[in-house]
């Protein structure tokens, strides 16, 4: 650890250093943004500039200014609540002044991503599909965890095992096929099982990029299916202290949450600390009254410290993320009622205290995961080099022994470096070259009294080319990759000793690539089309394990000859924007060679094949690889009338279908594949209401999910999942000064306002044990939940220096 801290010490000195006179030459970015219609200033726009993190946001009379930039071409970025996003190519050449006016919004279509690409680039000339969630739209979506938010954008869904715990999934894959980045690490903290986060505070968020489709050109394997890209620390403008307290109450589950952050920019020095505490009680539903255990409290810390100049900027990352959560096991009494262990093998019925405490009961698990990480651009003449070293450490203790409370059934110790260089090249004839290096070195050690997973040390490494030319109203890009992994594990021992998996060497290697081209057939139309290659090498579960968790319902079995997955799809999407109407329709086709998935063991004299363990008998499962297909369609339609110009009618629709190319026990079906869903959603934006109110908005949410019938029943791997349709609402302002400043945002919100029971197809507790006083299987969904956030922004400008 030691020698962890010391390298990103020597490095930070020197590029704080010796980097910041390489370049002497600097310029600044000034101007002011009006509103497209009525000519008047717009304050409170923010105004980034991606490729060297810098920003600031306009005065009251509409102004910005940035200085201490290199100059060149810069992407910069213009957004602001209710206001369609503006992207402007600048060169900055001096004290160079520009004016922009921005319209308002329909949809996102023409923000500034980096996830995917090899330099910020405008959503719109990508050819893949990226959806974007900014820290606005976090305040006004009601969700106990940062996943379960991104769920309202089309194709995006979640595996979840309670309220604490959930998955991404894009476009039916989840697990290991997607990659979550944080601040351009790649985030490692034992995805691959039912009961992990991904240990991100939602507090600290600012921006979310949502790519959807095989990114293995830029980031290797495990993002063959997408990737969440979560932005946390954005620099605020040049000499200027901002700081942010805020609160969340939640009255299904009493959700209470406290955060707060701190940031500042001195001359090019710059920092950000934030903090968060959240706890919640046991949430409740129609049918299951307050579910036992579904409790969690949560501590989350860090923030960044770096320097901004002319020659690039080096920042220094810090987090640490704390997390207990009870595991919902589901067992009731012969009266229906969710019941707890007791010493000596005795039960007792839940009662009202133990559904109202936020501190789980046993089983339980305790994640911590610390990072730290450093994140760097340089300018070298004309090109750039961009560095990201990372270190993480993600332990997982996991208690299930109500004799032995303190005893730590596994214990997972995940320590992780990452490293990523990318050296974008002078533009040359129109193309815009780039290659680079990432990879990462692993090693997990099991410290807990059973292993389900052996010790073992994992080593990836890959290097690519990418290239991108803009010809006229046509974007064509595209590139090429090679990776090579390294697995060296150790035996598997029992809990007396024994050996029950033998150690092995692997070697994966993987070529993918991809290419793509957007063209901009009129002023509204634009055409997307992409074809990438993709792979996966497996997970250390899918290829040693051999053991049970608390709170799942499977014992499970690797296969240690199992090959890397290889995918194949196309990509193709129409959007239309107009002033009125936007749409949007993609279709996708993915196709797989060895698709991993696991399935239920058969006992040899039929029936399920069973495995006592933990004091309960568990169905076995073992994973195995087959060819498959997925196909799917997602369609976006914003309706903005006029001369009703506040109404927004929004309609968000995903469609997936999974199939193995051969059916096995009678169903083709792939597991956890989402249902269709239909989200509609009626608002009203007002910008200004009188002199204390400002963004104002009013909206109702019809939540339709259909009836998933294509569940892969072979083995009774899966089950049928019901339809449902849920009713949300909700109303937030900014109050505002006499002066015009913001006070402080609240955020009013009604989920599932009709109650209603329901069960999501990927709810890993619908299969939780029956209730035999109703019949019903497993644990049901969240019931109604009202929610209310509030923010306070403070703000401090200081002289100039």
């Amino acid at each position: 650890m030691k020698k962890i801290f010391f390298l990103f010490f020597l490095l930070n000195t020197f590029t704080l250093f010796a980097a910041k006179p390489a370049h002497k030459l600097k310029g600044s970015f000034s101007g002011k943004v009006m509103d497209a219609v009525t000519g008047k200033p717009l304050s409170g726009v923010s105004v980034y500039i991606s490729d060297t993190r810098t920003g600031t946001t306009t005065n009251l009379a509409g102004e910005f200014f940035i200085g201490n930039i290199s100059e060149g071409n810069h992407l910069v970025e213009f957004s602001h609540v209710g206001f369609n996003t503006k992207a402007e190519q600048v060169i900055i050449k001096g004290d160079t002044k520009k004016d922009i006016s921005l319209t308002e919004a329909v949809v996102e279509n023409n923000a500034v991503i980096v996830t995917g690409v090899s330099r910020a680039s405008q959503l719109k000339k990508v050819p893949f599909q990226v959806a974007v969630m900014r820290k606005e739209e976090l305040q006004q979506t009601t969700s106990t965890n940062v996943i379960d938010a991104i769920t309202r954008k089309a194709g995006v869904s979640s595996i979840a095992t309670g309220p604490a715990i959930s998955k991404p999934v894009i476009r039916g894959l989840g697990y290991n096929r997607v990659l979550t980045l944080n601040d351009g690490v790649r985030q490692e903290g034992q995805q691959w099982g039912d009961e992990h986060g991904i240990e991100i505070d939602e507090a600290s968020v600012n921006k979310i990029e949502i790519l959807k489709g095989p990114a293995s050109l830029v980031y290797g394997s495990d993002a063959m299916g997408g990737v969440i890209n979560i932005i946390t620390n954005v620099p605020t403008a040049i000499n200027t202290i901002k700081a942010n307290v805020g609160s969340n109450y939640q009255t299904n589950n009493r959700l209470r949450s406290l955060y707060g952050n701190v940031a500042g920019n001195i001359n090019g020095f710059n920092w950000n600390v934030y903090a968060t505490n959240k706890a919640a009680a046991d949430y409740k539903n129609k049918y299951d009254g307050y579910v036992f255990n579904s409790k969690f409290n949560e501590q989350n810390a860090g923030g960044y410290v770096g320097y901004n100049g002319a020659w690039g900027f080096s920042h220094l990352l810090l987090s640490s993320f704390n997390l207990k959560t009870g595991l919902i096991e589901g067992a009731r009494n012969a009266e229906g009622k969710f019941i707890k262990m007791l010493p000596g093998g005795n039960e007792t019925e839940a009662t009202d205290a133990d559904f109202r405490s936020t501190n789980p009961s046993i089983p339980y698990q305790h994640i911590r995961h610390f990072k730290i990480a450093t994140d760097n651009n340089f300018k070298i003449g004309n090109n750039n080099l961009s560095l990201n070293v990372g270190y993480q450490q993600n332990r997982r203790e996991e208690f299930g022994d109500i004799d032995k409370p303190s005893r730590q059934g596994l214990f997972f110790d995940l320590k992780t470096t990452t490293y990523a260089a990318q050296f974008h090249l002078k533009e040359s004839n129109g193309w815009k070259p780039s290659i680079g290096v990432n990879g990462m070195d692993q090693k997990n050690l099991n410290k807990g009294s059973r292993q389900l997973i052996p010790n073992y040390t994992l080593n990836d490494f890959g290097f690519y080319g990418f290239a991108e030319k803009e010809i006229n109203k046509l974007n064509i890009s595209g590139g090429a990759r090679f990776d090579v992994r390294n697995i060296t594990t150790a035996a598997l021992i029992d809990d007396n000793g024994a050996v029950k998996g033998s150690g092995f060497k692997k070697d994966f290697k993987n070529f993918s690539g991809s290419a793509g081209l957007t063209y901009e057939a009129s002023k509204n139309v634009n055409l997307k089309l992409n074809i990438a290659r993709a792979f996966r090498a497996p997970s250390i579960p899918e290829l040693a394990s051999n053991g049970a968790h608390e709170g799942t319902i499977r014992y499970e079995y690797g296969n240690a000859n199992l090959k890397s997955e290889v995918s194949t799809q196309a990509d193709a999407s129409v959007e239309l924007n107009s002033q009125h109407v936007s749409f949007n329709l993609a279709g996708y086709v993915n196709s797989f060679s060895n698709f991993i998935f696991y399935r239920k063991l058969k006992a040899v004299t039929g029936g399920d094949s069973t495995i006592h363990a933990n004091g309960e008998d568990l169905a076995a499962f073992k994973f195995e690889q087959r060819k498959a297909l997925l196909a799917g369609i997602e369609a976006t339609l914003d309706i903005h009338p006029h001369p009703i110009d506040w109404l927004h009618f929004q309609n968000t629709f995903s469609f997936v279908r999974g199939v193995l190319k051969e059916e096995i026990e009678g169903s083709r079906n792939l597991p956890f594949i989402p249902a269709t869903k239909l989200l509609t959603e009626l608002r009203g934006d007002f910008k200004k209401t009188g002199k204390t109110l400002g963004n104002l908005y009013v909206k109702l949410e019809m939540d339709n999910t259909f009836r998933q019938t294509h569940a892969f029943t072979a083995f009774d791997t899966e089950t049928q999942t019901p339809g449902y349709t849920l009713f949300n609402a909700g109303i937030g302002t900014d109050v505002l000064s006499k002066k015009g400043k913001t006070l402080f945002v609240i955020n009013f919100s009604a989920n599932n306002i009709t109650d209603i029971a329901y069960q999501s197809h990927l709810s890993r507790l619908k299969y939780a044990p029956q209730n035999l006083v109703t019949g019903r299987n497993g644990v049901f969904n969240m019931g109604r939940n009202f929610s209310v956030k509030v923010n306070v922004p403070l703000v401090l400008n200081l002289k100039k220096a």
